[in-house]
């Protein structure tokens, strides 16, 4: 895998397309079987898939961090803005649990689809971004357990859907926290299932509301359309320090 070196700021390279062609986007809506994104497939829309595509395009972040997705979707919308950017890499973090063999209390809904590494590439490559993606197959505490191992540089976009559990997003936040800077930008997923929520079987926009009211270390729009979306700004570097007392 080839991986690109993000150039300085005065040296921008210049794009190299713009890949959402109706063809791709009907391909994406297909294979990558958005789940709760506010998509509609019969008009070819990739409903938050645009603004996953549109922020890296406007951003033009050297490197995204996405934990957890169920057939690729966000992964995908991703890294077709960082190859348009011309320029960036992705890590994707997933275990690859099935709700079959795993069961409901490591999964909701998981079917093993990151189990075999041609698989994953072939399954990105039909989307013409397998380069730009490397897949850990790991769950997403053992991946930060292992970050500075792995030589990956601070993260400067996230997307978080992994775990729903309230303790586990908690962590998933945290631990990207702790290799983002500020002006990071932190996507959560799902955040908008009230049911789950009200039975305690998921925890995100509980913990969304708890990192809301630290305005000085973030700043937070919550989309409330189809399964919920929520964009947190980190303002301070080093903003996991300044948590006094942390979260909780």
């Amino acid at each position: 895998m080839s991986l690109s070196i993000a150039p300085a700021d005065n040296d921008q390279p210049a794009s190299t397309g713009f890949s959402l062609t109706p063809e791709l986007i009907q391909s994406i809506l297909t294979h990558a079987k958005p789940l709760g994104h506010n998509e509609s497939p019969d008009s070819l829309n990739l409903g938050f898939g645009f603004i996953y595509y549109g922020l890296v395009r406007a951003l033009r972040p050297p490197h995204i961090v996405v934990i957890g997705s169920g057939y690729g979707f966000s992964v995908t919308c991703l890294a077709l803005g960082l190859k348009d950017n011309g320029w960036g890499r992705l890590t994707f973090v997933d275990p690859s649990y099935s709700v079959l063999t795993d069961g409901p209390f490591k999964t909701v809904g998981g079917t093993a689809q990151w189990s075999d590494a041609a698989r994953v590439k072939a399954h990105f490559g039909r989307f013409g971004v397998a380069d730009l993606v490397t897949h850990h197959r790991l769950r997403s505490q053992d991946f930060f357990d292992g970050y500075a191992g792995l030589g990956l540089p601070e993260i400067d976009m996230a997307f978080i859907d992994g775990s729903h559990a309230y303790g586990d997003v908690r962590q998933d936040f945290l631990s990207t926290l702790r290799h983002s800077h500020k002006n990071t930008y932190m996507l959560m997923h799902d955040t908008n299932i009230y049911v789950r929520e009200l039975l305690r079987h998921a925890g995100v926009k509980r913990w969304l509301r708890k990192v809301a009211t630290h305005k000085d270390l973030f700043e937070v729009i919550d989309l409330p359309f189809s399964s919920g979306l929520a964009m947190v700004r980190v303002r301070e570097n080093a903003a996991w320090k300044a948590l006094r007392p942390p979260l909780v």
